[in-house]
């Protein structure tokens, strides 16, 4: 990326892993305003921002099923937390169906973060993370674990049969657990994560399918209803915009 964007991430401690993907921080340096291209990932995100321009504010972004085209002020911060799923339920406590494809603003003091803790992120990250350990309520249902650790770790490729089956939960409890908490069904969130786990391959320049596709039409398909281009416009990615591919390296 060029030197007008400055975005770092930096992952949780293990004590946090299985409620937090990553911490990170994301300024524009540059004196004129940048669009981005923010790709769905199947994370949620709880971001602090302001610029010159903008006040201090709190949101929440639920997950998403298409490209988000965002224009980064002049001098914007944004400090944020991402989520894995089972956060929303043992930290939050805030069913998110209502923000797929969305966000909302979250009340003013929220969690007792100020715009003066936007200055560091390794200080954002242990304020952040005694929140987290703060609200976190009761152990996570085993059944939840167990799916979640298999989702996770598959990468979305497992179909929703042989999660539930890992899990020890029927399918359609699980897609009304998802749908009422997420907004999506599992499979339509399996798909999310393929379709990012195919990010490190087209940033190689590999495009034919290498996840758990059809075939290289349903892998084309699949990659343009979720990022709006097809593969090889994805793997130029002129001008950055494709914020989360930027960061990754190629071969």
């Amino acid at each position: 990326m060029d030197n007008s964007i400055e975005y770092n991430v930096v992952e949780p401690n293990a004590a946090l892993a299985e409620l937090v993907e990553n911490f990170w921080v994301l300024r524009n340096n540059a004196a004129e305003p940048r669009e981005i291209v923010v790709l769905p990932d199947g994370r949620v995100d709880l971001f602090f921002s302001y610029s010159p321009q903008e006040a201090f504010e709190a949101r929440l972004m639920g997950l998403a099923a298409q490209p988000d085209v965002a224009t980064l002020a002049p001098g914007m911060v944004t400090f944020a937390v991402s989520f894995r799923l089972p956060a929303l339920e043992y930290v939050l406590n805030m069913p998110i169906a209502a923000l797929f494809n969305g966000t909302c603003a979250l009340p003013q003091g929220f969690w007792d973060v100020s715009k003066d803790d936007l200055t560091d992120l390794p200080a954002f990250i242990e304020t952040v993370s005694q929140r987290i350990v703060t609200h976190l309520r009761g152990a996570t249902d085993p059944r939840k674990q167990a799916l979640f650790n298999a989702i996770y770790s598959s990468q979305g490729e497992l179909t929703v049969q042989e999660l539930a089956d890992t899990a020890g939960w029927s399918s359609r409890q699980i897609n009304r657990y998802f749908t009422s908490w997420f907004g999506l069904s599992l499979k339509a969130y399996c798909s999310i994560l393929r379709f990012r786990a195919s990010f490190g391959h087209i940033k190689e320049g590999k495009f034919f399918p290498e996840q758990n596709f059809a075939d290289q039409p349903h892998f084309i398909r699949e990659i343009k209803k979720f990022s709006g281009v097809n593969p090889k416009i994805l793997f130029k990615n002129k001008d950055d915009r494709f914020i989360q591919f930027s960061l990754l390296k190629g071969k």
